[in-house]
């Protein structure tokens, strides 16, 4: 019981976290997106449609009842965000910490979903 919910918290605090860099338009989060180019849209489209999902998925996470779609959720937008670095980001400065934090995400999501 302890370590599922430990599985939980850990990646909703990870993805809600990051949420005030990408609903107020930190520069960082204005040019990690830029970077990004989602499907061609500008940034603030894949930086707040990439938030909401990061916020209805990391509050879904620590329902017991809807912890299944939250994890699924949260594991594959960190999986999404790890291709992105080692495809356009890369691991420099603080793209490494954000790369980590994105791989416990995804490996405790994983984890939950496998208990």
């Amino acid at each position: 019981m302890i370590i599922t919910w430990i599985l939980r918290i850990v990646p909703a605090l990870i993805v809600l976290q990051t949420l005030r860099y990408k609903f107020t338009g930190h520069p960082e989060s204005k040019e990690l997106f830029e970077r990004l180019q989602m499907l061609g849209l500008p940034e603030q489209y894949g930086r707040l449609g990439t938030g909401i999902l990061e916020l209805i998925f990391g509050v879904l996470i620590l329902i017991p009842k809807t912890s299944d779609i939250g994890a699924i959720g949260i594991g594959i937008l960190m999986l999404g965000a790890f291709v992105s670095h080692l495809t356009k980001l890369g691991f420099k400065g603080n793209n490494l910490p954000l790369a980590i934090s994105g791989l416990v995400a995804l490996g405790c999501s994983i984890a939950l979903l496998l208990m």
